[in-house]
């Protein structure tokens, strides 16, 4: 196992066309996931209130200025969407071209997401006698939404489709203060 340092995340940019939509599609969805964490429920519960929330308020590809849309054939892009005041949640939208994946790592805190664009294929991991043993798959497609909790949130992403794949992420800290949502990444051999 390696602790590394977390990726850059890129700053909040021109979110929006003129129209107002996206600006307000964003603000609805913050709301919904503020009133969700004010319960005070555990990361589990809370991932789970959040995850539905985010399936009633989970915007287009829209909320994204055309650059931010664009993938980077040097890795997928994070872009800071929202850090709320008092830290205890933040939105990011993450910009996959085809192939791209995550090295197998695990967070800080909860994490819900939902796909605006593509497909995102995760698999699940477990760390048994110092292996990784896959425990699971999941392909998300356009529209859903998952989340999951620490511990038991060891996972690699990558994107499987043709064309550039676009996930909005909830996480249960201030990523823009931690500069990333990585715990730690697994270099173990995989069983």
């Amino acid at each position: 196992m390696t602790i590394v340092s977390p990726a850059p995340v890129l700053p909040a940019a021109r979110l929006a066309p003129s129209t107002g939509a996206a600006p307000r599609a964003l603000a609805e969805l913050a709301a919904a996931i503020r009133g969700a964490v004010r319960k005070g429920l555990d990361w589990d519960m809370t991932a789970r209130l959040v995850a539905a929330r985010m399936r009633a308020h989970l915007p287009g590809p829209g909320i994204l200025t055309p650059e931010q849309r664009a993938g980077d054939p040097a890795g997928y892009r994070t872009h800071l969407l929202h850090a709320e005041p008092d830290g205890s949640f933040s939105l990011l939208a993450m910009v996959w071209l085809p192939g791209q994946v995550t090295t197998i790592h695990d967070h800080v805190t909860w994490c819900v997401f939902g796909v605006l664009a593509g497909i995102e294929h995760e698999e699940l991991f477990t760390v048994e006698g110092g292996r990784l043993v896959r425990s699971g798959t999941s392909q998300n497609v356009t529209g859903e939404v998952s989340g999951f909790a620490p511990p038991g949130d060891i996972h690699r992403v990558r994107n499987i489709s043709d064309g550039v794949t676009i996930s909005l992420h909830a996480y249960g800290a201030d990523i823009s203060r931690l500069g990333g949502s990585i715990r730690r990444t697994y270099d173990l051999p995989e069983a």
